[in-house]
């Protein structure tokens, strides 16, 4: 069950996690890309052409309207993604990589 939202291309889920619209792409994993590369609604747009200028904008307002909770959420998923590297041995590619220098 999902719940309309003020931003014409946000809904919420059960959990309360907003998701863009018509897609799966929950609106932080958007938001992640335009925090890590500072990629412009333009360059979001050619980088997942499926989404309208509309929903990558409403994401965009979604976010800014939100930025606490969101920004929160990813640092919770920063620092899962650390704990499962820090409990995960290396791969024998990243071990020969180490050996000669290049990781």
């Amino acid at each position: 069950m999902l719940t309309e939202t003020r931003y014409e291309h946000i809904q919420v889920t059960e959990n309360q996690v907003p998701l863009i619209e018509g897609t799966t792409m929950k609106v932080v994993e958007l938001i992640t890309n335009h925090l890590a590369y500072g990629w412009s609604p333009e360059e979001l747009h050619f980088q997942h052409p499926y989404l309208s200028m509309g929903q990558i904008h409403s994401a965009l307002a979604y976010y800014w309207d939100h930025k606490t909770e969101l920004d929160r959420d990813i640092e919770k998923r920063l620092e899962s993604v650390d704990q499962i590297q820090k409990a995960t041995s290396p791969s024998s590619l990243v071990k020969r990589l180490k050996a000669i220098g290049l990781a």
